[in-house]
């Protein structure tokens, strides 16, 4: 029924390991497969964000017309989240700065909520593949432990069924069900590593849409007053004339 003592390879006690343990090896190594897609996606994700973010700040921090700004997006590539957020910053702005009943505060206001929805899609859009991550870092050590305790618990009524126990006869049932056990551990650690670090990268970038966004409105902001002719001519002079 069990490997002998001079068969206890690696693979010859998973063959004959029980048909419950051999599903719960395949349920962890199909999970750990499953993570580490999640993981290689996600890191991909993720360096393209950053990667996208210092290149956008670049742009904006040493481009004067705003509005040019708008047509930079590549055909190639997805946007950069700092560029999503830009567009829907600035296209509300021109929206309420055509009203020229609106005052400088409602056009702030409105664009304030506008890049909330736009930076909350993207936090949502960043956690995406983390739940999973969470999943398996957390149910996989407890799920080979129960393929453990099967093997064990076979191995066990096996031997109520010699005449002689001895450690050959119980060795290879607990070294098999034990197995289990590595391979959830295999599958968790690097879940719970990846989730925690993919988790505070995100949070970077959240935290660097928010500073982007304040410095948008800055940037606005100077432009809505030197519209209304509270400053002198400068940036927002050459911009007010924009259509």
């Amino acid at each position: 029924m069990h490997s002998t003592m001079d068969d206890m390879t690696l693979w010859g006690l998973v063959s004959e390991a029980s048909l419950v343990v051999k599903a719960v090896m395949l349920l962890l190594v199909m999970a750990s497969v499953a993570s580490w897609c999640v993981i290689v996606l996600r890191h991909l994700a993720l360096r393209r964000g950053e990667k996208h973010l210092k290149q956008f700040l670049q742009t904006f921090r040493s481009e004067p017309d705003l509005k040019a700004m708008t047509a930079m997006s590549s055909p190639r590539h997805r946007q950069a989240a700092v560029q999503t957020l830009f567009n829907a910053g600035y296209a509300e702005y021109e929206l309420l700065h055509g009203d020229w009943d609106s005052s400088p505060a409602s056009v702030q206001e409105g664009v304030e909520r506008v890049m909330q929805v736009v930076i909350a899609e993207q936090e949502a859009e960043l956690e995406t593949g983390l739940s999973f991550l969470a999943t398996v870092g957390s149910v996989s050590p407890y799920v080979g432990l129960f393929g453990t305790v099967w093997g064990i618990m076979n191995s066990f009524i096996g031997l109520s069924q010699v005449q002689q126990a001895s450690l050959s006869t119980v060795a290879p049932g607990i070294a098999e069900a034990l197995i289990a056990t590595a391979i959830g551990l295999f599958a968790a650690i690097p879940a719970v590593i990846a989730y925690n670090r993919l988790a505070a990268r995100g949070q970077r970038l959240i935290a660097a849409s928010y500073a982007f966004g304040t410095e948008l409105q800055q940037r606005l902001h100077r432009l809505l007053y030197a519209r209304k002719g509270d400053r002198q001519p400068g940036e927002g002079a050459r911009l007010r004339s924009a259509p």
